[in-house]
C-alpha cells in the first residue's frame, strides 16, 4: 500500500524546549495508524507538528509533496483535517453552522450539500440537533460534531487527538465503530493518538509508540497489542 504521509527525522519544540527527538512514522493511503504513549510522551505534538502548527525540522511528505514549513492553511487544503483534543467546535452556533464552517475552504456546493447528508449518516444524532447550539450538546455529540465537521473538508488524512477522551465506554465504542466505517467507506486515512490503547489496537493496522519524544516500538498494531512484555511495561493492560 502506498504511503499518504511519510514522516522522517521529525524534530519540534516550543520555544527553547525540544518534544520531538527526529521520530519517523508513515501513514499508509487508505490506512489507519495509531501513535500511543503516556502523557507528555509528544503525541499530541506530533499531530500539531504534521499539520504546521509548532516550529519543526525533519521531512513531512503528504501525498508525494514536501509539506515541512507550510502554512497550517495550505496543509488543511492540501486534505489534512485535525480534530483537536478538546473537541474545538463553535460552541455558540448551531450544529448546522459548525459543519458549514467546516467547508470553508471548498466552492463546490452541490458537494457539500451532498457531504452534509453524508455526514449526518453517520450521525444521526446530528441531524436531529442541527439548529442546536454545539455547546448545549452532550460530550459525546460534540466529539461526532467534531468528527463531522472535519470531514466537510473532504479530507484524505484524517488527524485525532484523544477521541475517547471523557467519553462514556458505550459511546466510545459506537464513535470507534463509525471512524471505522468512515476509513471503510469513504477511504479517509486516520492518524489516530488515542490513551485507549485497546480500541486503538483493534481499529489501526499500524502503531507506534512514543517515550519523551522518541518511538521507542514501531510494528503491526496487531504485533504490539499481542506482545506481552509490550503491554505490561508500556500499554497498562
Amino acid at each position: 500500500m502506498a504511503a499518504l504521509l511519510e514522516v522522517r527525522s521529525l524534530q519540534a519544540s516550543y520555544g527553547p524546549t525540544q518534544v520531538l527527538h527526529g521520530i519517523d512514522f508513515v501513514v499508509d493511503a487508505g490506512g489507519i495508524t495509531t501513535i500511543l504513549g503516556a502523557n507528555g510522551a509528544g503525541k499530541t505534538t506530533t499531530l500539531r507538528a504534521v499539520c504546521g502548527m509548532v516550529r519543526t525540522q525533519g521531512d513531512v511528505r503528504f501525498d508525494g509533496a514536501a509539506i515541512g514549513g507550510r502554512a497550517t492553511e495550505d496543509i488543511v487544503r492540501r486534505g489534512v483535517a485535525h480534530v483537536p483534543d478538546g473537541r474545538g467546535t463553535f460552541s455558540a452556533l448551531s450544529v448546522e453552522d459548525n459543519l458549514r464552517l467546516g467547508a470553508y475552504t471548498r466552492r463546490d456546493k452541490a458537494g457539500v450539500a451532498a457531504d452534509h447528508e453524508r455526514v449526518y449518516g453517520y450521525f444521526p444524532r446530528l441531524r436531529e440537533r442541527r439548529h442546536q447550539q454545539a455547546g448545549t450538546l452532550s460530550g459525546g455529540e460534540q466529539q461526532m460534531l467534531a468528527v463531522s465537521r472535519a470531514l466537510m473538508l473532504r479530507p484524505k488524512l484524517l488527524l485525532l487527538d484523544e477521541p475517547s477522551f471523557g467519553l462514556a465506554p458505550l459511546v466510545v465504542r459506537e464513535l470507534f465503530e463509525i471512524l471505522r466505517r468512515i476509513n471503510r467507506d469513504d477511504g479517509v486515512a486516520i492518524l489516530l493518538v488515542e490513551q485507549n490503547a485497546t480500541l486503538a489496537l483493534a481499529l489501526a493496522q499500524r502503531a507506534y509508540l512514543l517515550e519523551t519524544g522518541r518511538v521507542v516500538i514501531a510494528g503491526s498494531a496487531e504485533q504490539i497489542g499481542a506482545d506481552e512484555s509490550v503491554r505490561r511495561s508500556y500499554l497498562g493492560y
